[in-house]
């Protein structure tokens, strides 16, 4: 791992096949570094993935965004690595998918902005990593696929949920029953990518949107995406409460006070998250 500002928790500080940088004090990039095996998701990168985000759900590090993407060109994350589960007994099996189904919790209930820059192939369950993702940068050679259902499994890390709530109930029965590859244009036209750049500036890009997010205030951020992600779980009366519930924890803020002032003042805001 290497920090480049802000030094970690012991706990958060070495992993076998994860990269961890700090682009910026506010900003942490996650790189999936099993380059050799596609990265694909083996038990141990499970088991780092939830290491590092679980704790963020009760300190944020002085984080305002995440960036999830990957080492190399050719591939984000290939899914499962069927290499590790070739002969791998019913109980050892179900044992890592408990793993992989706590890793994608600690994902889906993070509450930082977390983009996925999707630098190749994301097939299987690193689809479904992306899927988990608040939104999604694609290089435009990036691929999709849930490929599940051609191996005699089905999607079990979130992509019968997440998809739907992507690109709908229909398009998301095709993608998976059907197990076919779709473009990085295709995901964009669907609502599964925000936006497709050329592969020399994902990277970029997903860094400038991160600095953006971070640049806000961020206990607004966090409860503007917390109202979102529970409002879909809500009928809209329910969601428009819980809304105002998310609203009124700003009204006593230091920040809301300066995002006022710096608007009168003609300045940008310097927010701290009190």
């Amino acid at each position: 791992m290497s920090l480049s500002s802000e030094s970690a928790p012991p706990s958060r500080a070495e992993y076998a096949t994860l990269r961890v940088e700090r682009p910026s004090r506010h900003v942490l990039r996650v790189v999936l570094d099993r380059p050799e095996a596609s990265n694909a998701m083996n038990t141990q990168m499970g088991l780092d993935l939830t290491t590092l985000f679980e704790p963020f759900q009760v300190d944020q590090d002085d984080l305002r965004c995440i960036i999830l993407t990957a080492q190399g060109e050719k591939a984000f994350c290939a899914g499962g690595d069927l290499k590790e589960r070739r002969g791998m007994t019913d109980e050892a099996w179900a044992i890592q998918h408990a793993i992989f189904e706590r890793m994608l919790r600690a994902l889906l209930q993070c509450p930082i902005p977390l983009v996925a820059a999707v630098n190749g192939a994301a097939f299987g369950g690193g689809c479904e990593l992306a899927a988990a993702c608040d939104f999604v940068y694609a290089s435009e050679t990036a691929r999709f696929a849930l490929t599940e259902v051609t191996l005699g499994i089905m999607p079990g890390a979130g992509g019968t949920q997440t998809l739907p709530r992507a690109v709908g109930p229909r398009r998301a029965k095709e993608i998976i029953l059907t197990g076919l590859p779709f473009s990085a244009r295709q995901a964009h036209d669907w609502g599964l990518v925000n936006t497709v750049t050329a592969p020399a500036d994902l990277q970029g890009e997903a860094l400038a949107v991160a600095e953006r997010i971070a640049g806000n205030a961020p206990i607004s951020v966090r409860q503007a995406k917390q109202a979102i992600q529970r409002g879909l779980q809500m009928s809209l009366s329910d969601g428009l409460a819980f809304e105002i519930e998310a609203y009124n924890r700003m009204v006593p803020t230091a920040d809301r006070r300066e995002g006022v002032l710096a608007f009168n003042e003609r300045r940008k805001p310097v927010f701290t998250g009190t």
